[in-house]
């Protein structure tokens, strides 16, 4: 028996020799003693220790390095012991760099929340090395203030630090464990595309791209001190360029971000008890995320210059058919001209002597134009313009007395208004009396029985009106009226261009110094830079818009030259047929669509929600509030306030081209368009939710709408005064009580009546659904009544005999498939500012053309084209008339 209590106790004591022994917790030292323990560290390997006030733990690592090879050095630590009023302090100090970092990690977050971590991941900027391969020391620092902390120390190699082109590489991230990689420049790339994704929205993150210095920022509460950033949800995409990096190699790191409200997200539920502090950390546990990272190369600069050109092409490609449609025509009047003066010199079969031609016949029509239609057909180019009238292109008139108020009688007598349309055409023109004066009908005063023939009062209220009844202003009166729309908008232009410009280029200077990618809302994932511009992409696409425009104005010059000089030669035609001539609204609807592009490219220097106004929008479609954000902007589109402008110039040259003495002059329509991009300005900032500012907005619509519909019922002749209810119960009782009578002008009441039924639905939509997007709903009130109007002035031109030539009617079939082209490119919705940018860009998209244009820049080359189709549309709609007689021409 004593035997084996001896083999025990020698099997015992062999053990403990061969055994190393269990960790002993270190013993706290006297105060102001201090014990430093050094230790020779590997890799790979997890150390499990103690430390406290008198006790400083130091690992000692090295490593190789290669000058050609990068090795990402990663320390993991986690600290076991809950003591948050005491951390553990690391300090990890090598070659160039210097990092520390404490456990529990603290990181704050809105209204000074603080997220507690005790588990935390750091990877070591890596020092550059001249030498073929060099062994590098760090060493790791563990101390605390505390009595007693266990903690675990590990620390790994990174596999893959060194990103590949054209590689996915997976990892995962949390706040306390943040992420990053290398990539270095091959050297025929000069730039790269640095795409992330990630499956889950949740938790938002950001992507940093950060010069190889030491050291890298990359915690949540510094990611942005340097480089470039933004925040990502599902997607991030960051060009890079290397004449950006004197080393020819980035960073890129991923931190996730303690809260999710910078990517839309809700914040966090901060829990309290009752015996804890509100300055508690608060621990979120496992706040995980995985994405994936990849580096493909970006264009190269001949992409840049093929789609330059390609641009260019397209778009003067339109200057060069305008000038063979031009030369055409030209060559086709030249002809018909030809064949009538061999007809006319050929002896008559009944007299015998050659045949006689008028003189305006012989000239280049009624007036040379810049192509479209001609006399031979019967009919020639529609012309609108400035000049209508010259002094030497005046009708002699016979004056009766010398009254103080004279008044013109004609000398021969006026036809009759019921002749058939059949029977419209070109006869005893120059016989017939000019019913305009020299002085503005609105100041003559009358005093006997003859004068009501000319009152206005009578001439338009009278049930069927002819052109010729709303043409008898003085012409260079009306002149001046027109004018004046093209040189306010060019006055509005200059002073709405000049801050723009330099808001969007202060915007740009901050992207660029900053490096806040979130500050603009470009679609990442099509994003050509181009010198400081961030989006070349966006900004020449535009390039249509200008150049569209300016051949507008080009097309309108030439007609008002032709025009003009048909007036000097007393060109019956120009002087009594067609649709009056006013050129002032196209020069300014050609301006309108030049400034829509400049404005519009200021716009994608930096989208965003505060420069909206300056941005296209077409109308968006009702959808449901939760939906709204789904498509892009812009918008307020959205440099939405020229596309007002040219909505509102179009319905007003509608109108004019049959009522040139009533229609709107420039100060009360722009003054009107300057209400409704105020409206649009306060809809998009309060209107979001606010019940009180649609009910404002719905009921100015309603009564805005009631009045405009009873100004173009009474041609303006009505006054709203304090009688103005007596008069309207008057008539309800005259005309629906005493006897039931249908509606005088009836062809206006039913355009007013289907005016007011949309115009009243999209109130009550607006009230009841209240759309986010307040700008393009703005914008859809705006083209819903364009649209209604132009089907309107359509039918009724049909209906009153009158017919489309080809040339508009080519122009309204071509420019209506484009604008079905075109909306259907713009809803596809690559960003939105109604979003935080981290949602917006879920919504990013690859290039489709030429690798270089995304969606949204096709929106812009077609309705660039669009819009100058709907221009031409408007231009030459009237063709038709230009050889009937003004007083065969009806009003509707």
């Amino acid at each position: 028996m004593l035997g084996a209590g001896v083999a025990v106790l020698a099997w015992a004591l062999l053990a403990g020799a061969v055994l190393p022994p269990p960790p002993v917790r270190p013993q706290p030292l006297p105060h102001g003693d201090c014990e430093v323990l050094k230790k020779e560290a590997e890799f790979n390997t997890t150390y499990s220790d103690w430390v406290h006030a008198n006790l400083l733990n130091i690992y000692a690592f090295n490593h190789s390095v290669r000058r050609n090879r990068t090795e990402g050095v990663r320390v993991s630590v986690n600290v076991l012991s809950d003591q948050k009023d005491q951390p553990v302090l690391f300090v990890v100090r090598q070659k160039e760099a210097v990092v520390s970092f404490q456990v529990p990690l603290i990181l704050r977050g809105l209204y000074q929340r603080k997220y507690s971590y005790q588990e935390v991941s750091r990877t070591l900027c890596q020092p550059q090395t001249k030498a073929e391969v060099e062994t590098q020391h760090f060493y790791v620092d563990v101390s605390t203030l505390s009595l007693n902390t266990s903690y675990q120390l590990r620390v790994t190699r990174v596999e893959n630090f060194v990103l590949r082109t054209n590689e996915r590489f997976s990892f995962n991230a949390t706040a306390a464990q943040p992420q990053y990689f290398k990539y270095e420049f091959p050297e025929e790339v000069d730039s790269v595309i640095v795409k992330v994704t990630s499956a889950m929205a949740f938790p938002c993150s950001v992507i940093s791209i950060q010069d190889i210095l030491c050291p890298v920022y990359d915690l949540d509460n510094n990611v942005a001190f340097i480089g470039m950033y933004q925040t990502m949800t599902k997607k991030a995409a960051i060009t890079v360029q290397k004449k950006d990096f004197p080393s020819h190699s980035f960073y890129v790191v991923v931190v996730v971000k303690t809260e999710d409200e910078a990517c839309g997200g809700a914040l966090p539920y901060y829990p309290l008890s009752k015996n804890a502090s509100p300055d508690e950390p608060v621990d979120q546990h496992n706040r995980q995320k995985t994405l994936e990272v990849m580096v493909s190369p970006a264009i190269t600069s001949e992409a840049y210059v093929r789609s330059v050109l390609f641009c260019l092409c397209i778009f003067l490609s339109f200057y060069i058919l305008t000038l063979l449609i031009a030369c055409w025509e030209s060559c086709r009047r030249q002809h018909k001209r030809k064949g009538l003066l061999a007809a006319m010199d050929s002896p008559s079969l009944d007299t015998g002597h050659s045949r006689s031609i008028p003189d305006s016949f012989l000239n280049h029509g009624p007036y040379d134009s810049y192509g479209y239609g001609s006399f031979g057909n019967g009919s020639s180019s529609s012309t609108e313009g400035i000049t209508d009238s010259l002094g030497s292109a005046e009708v002699s008139y016979s004056y009766m007395g010398q009254e103080q108020f004279k008044r013109r009688t004609p000398s021969a007598p006026t036809r009759p208004l019921s002749i058939p349309m059949g029977e419209r055409s070109l006869e005893n023109v120059a016989s017939r009396p000019r019913l305009d004066s020299l002085s503005s009908v609105e100041e003559d005063d009358y005093d006997t029985l003859a004068d009501i023939d000319y009152d206005k009062n009578v001439i338009r209220t009278k049930q069927y009106l002819c052109v010729a009844d709303l043409a008898r202003k003085d012409k260079r009166v009306l002149r001046k009226k027109y004018q004046i729309y093209f040189w306010n908008i060019a006055t509005i232009a200059v002073f709405y261009a000049l801050p723009v410009i330099q808001l969007v280029i202060t915007y740009q200077t901050v992207v660029n110094v900053t490096g806040n990618q979130d500050i603009c809302y470009y679609n990442f994932l099509c994003a050509h830079p181009l010198g400081n511009l961030s989006a070349f992409n966006n900004i020449l696409s535009n390039l249509g818009y200008v150049l569209l425009g300016l051949l507008f104005l080009l097309i309108i010059l030439q007609r008002e030259i032709n025009y003009n000089r048909a007036l000097l030669r007393n060109d019956t035609h120009a002087l009594e047929c067609g649709i009056p001539k006013h050129f002032g609204l196209f020069y300014a609807m050609g301006t309108a669509l030049m400034m829509e592009g400049l404005l519009s490219a200021c716009y994608h220097v930096c989208p965003n929600y505060t420069n909206f106004q300056f941005g296209e929008c077409p109308p968006g479609p009702p959808h449901p509030q939760q939906d709204q954000a789904r498509f892009s902007h812009r918008c307020p589109l959205p440099d939405t306030s020229f596309m007002y402008m040219i909505a509102g110039l179009c319905m007003l040259k509608l109108y004019q081209k049959r009522h040139p003495d009533i229609n709107a002059s420039a100060y009360s329509a722009y003054a009107c368009l300057a209400l409704v991009i105020f409206f649009s300005v306060v809809g998009v900032v309060f209107g979001k939710g606010n019940t009180a500012f649609w009910i404002v907005f719905s009921v100015i619509h309603i009564v805005a709408t009631l009045l405009l519909s009873t100004q173009l019922y009474y041609m303006g002749r009505w006054k709203l005064d304090s009688g103005i209810l007596r008069r309207i119960l008057h008539v309800l009782y005259t005309d629906c009580v005493r006897q039931c009578s249908g509606p005088m002008y009836v062809d206006r009441m039913v355009l007013l009546v289907m005016g007011n039924i949309i115009n009243w639905s999209l109130a009550a939509y607006g009230l009841i659904v209240r759309p986010n997007d307040f700008a393009s709903y703005l914008l859809a009130i705006g083209i819903c009544n364009l649209l209604l109007y132009f089907a309107f002035y359509i039918i009724m031109k049909l209906r009153s005999g009158e017919r489309i030539k080809l040339i508009p009617l080519l122009c309204i079939i071509s420019t209506s498939v484009v604008w079905g082209f075109a909306l259907f490119f713009f809803f596809q919705g690559l960003s939105t500012w109604q979003k935080t940018p981290a949602e917006s860009r879920e919504h990013n998209r690859d290039c489709i053309l030429l690798d270089f244009f995304d969606d949204h820049d096709i929106w812009h080359f077609l309705s660039s084209i669009a819009m100058f189709g709907s221009f031409l549309v408007l231009l030459t709609l009237d063709d038709d008339l230009d050889c009937v007689q003004r007083d065969k021409i009806y009003v509707f």
